[in-house]
């Protein structure tokens, strides 16, 4: 359920790059997993994808569906050898007269992270019950299209531009329900030490739907025996990577922990003033501002935050 797009050397506003790339970025492996251990991970990803199979036909709309979507991504992610830490991150939301921070607010919420991996989708739904945004060519793969489907996906084809509208009522329309969505809005993926710019787009959704945004910054560590090593890139999934390369890398890591970072909700005040297109255009780059910005305080190395403590 993965919303990576690898692109090009060329980007636009559609369709970004990001300057990462596997042999520029992904460092060499220091601490790897043994064969056999390697072995039992991927019959154990091969076993959690079937049984995920049937799993995914009967859910459909059904009120479990979130639930089940949380802890089948819990065991893939298991079975990959990847655990997950949370923390609470602060906020401070300055420069802006017209948004607040909701610490306590519950309720769906449209949720912003930065990406890195196709493994992100995995993290974001393991640690929150949400529908993810999916590119396009994930409901053309088999299997992964019907687990996709099943746990709730909603698509975007990034090729087509007059298609972004559509996406967003999708969102909204889901938001509205109740159900909280997940997006990334960099539009690409960066290799995890690194971050890009967040696009407003999305953000119209949680406007027309009324809904706080909550950042969510995430970073894949290498924790062996709680002693932190800093940031991984082996997880990263960037340039012309392929999914089994990625695949493989991360099988082979040790003590890899993913690294949720959940910042305090934020929502407009007087949303009604942004009714003319300026106005929405305006909010939600003052959104899109606000996330990219809380996003990238949970992005700091752990050596520098003790550094600042």
């Amino acid at each position: 359920m993965s919303a990576v797009t690898h692109l090009p050397a060329a980007s636009s506003a559609w369709l970004p790059a990001s300057p990462c790339a596997p042999d520029l970025c992904v460092r060499a492996q220091a601490r790897t997993a043994g064969p056999l251990r390697r072995a039992a991970r991927l019959l154990g990803v091969v076993v959690v994808l079937l049984a995920g199979l049937p799993i995914a036909l009967a859910l459909g709309r059904t009120a479990w569906r979130e639930a089940v979507t949380t802890r089948w991504s819990r065991l893939l992610l298991r079975a990959l050898g990847v655990r997950i830490v949370t923390r609470r991150g602060f906020s401070c939301i300055g420069g802006s007269a017209r948004a607040r921070a909701v610490p306590e607010e519950d309720g769906p919420a449209l949720l912003v992270g930065n990406h890195v991996s196709w493994l992100d989708p995995l993290v974001i739904t393991a640690t929150f019950a949400c529908r993810p945004l999916a590119k396009a060519e994930v409901g053309r793969w088999p299997v992964v299209r019907t687990l996709a489907a099943g746990g709730g996906a909603l698509f975007i084809d990034r090729d087509r531009p007059s298609a972004l509208p559509e996406v967003v009522a999708d969102m909204t329309a889901a938001l509205r329900r109740g159900e909280s969505v997940a997006a990334f809005p960099e539009g690409t993926t960066w290799c995890g030490r690194e971050m890009g710019r967040f696009r407003p787009a999305v953000f119209q959704a949680a406007i027309d739907a009324g809904v706080p945004v909550r950042p969510v910054a995430l970073r894949f560590l290498e924790l062996p025996e709680g002693a932190g090593t800093g940031v991984s890139t082996r997880p990263s999934y960037v340039g012309d990577d392929t999914l089994l390369a990625s695949v493989l890398r991360i099988v082979a890591a040790r003590d890899l922990v993913a690294e949720v970072t959940v910042f305090p909700a934020v929502r407009l005040d007087r949303p009604p003033v942004y009714g003319s297109r300026a106005h929405r255009r305006q909010a939600r780059a003052e959104l899109a501002r606000i996330a990219e910005a809380q996003v990238r305080t949970g992005l700091v190395e752990p050596g520098e935050r003790a550094a600042a403590a």
